[in-house]
């Protein structure tokens, strides 16, 4: 592959990642609002699940919230749903994913 050939390849693969943060960001609302707010009134911790791909990324998400000072931890939701949900407090805010293209938007 030619110089020329893997800065086009670069350039498409840009483009593709460019179209998608604009889809995304022409999806977010209220409801993207709202998870802001409970965010940052959050007086507990940070508790991400999610299960398979949806979980390896709530698992980043939780060592990134830690890292800047937010308390966090993953919890795997098929843990959860056998008794860890016992970790959760009152005042503590659950951040659940699950892969979009499976579901529909709540």
């Amino acid at each position: 592959m030619t110089t020329e050939a893997r800065l086009a390849r670069a350039r498409r693969v840009l483009d593709i990642e460019r179209r998608a943060l604009s889809a995304l960001a022409d999806g977010l609302d209220w409801r993207f609002a709202r998870a802001l707010e409970l965010l940052l009134a959050c007086r507990g911790r940070v508790i991400v699940t999610g299960v398979g791909k949806s979980g390896i990324v709530c698992r980043k998400i939780a060592a990134t919230l830690t890292s800047t000072g937010t308390p966090a931890f993953f919890l795997h939701a098929g843990e959860g749903s056998h008794g860890d949900l016992g970790t959760l407090v009152r005042g503590d805010v659950l951040l659940a994913s699950r892969t979009a293209a499976r579901a529909p938007r709540c």
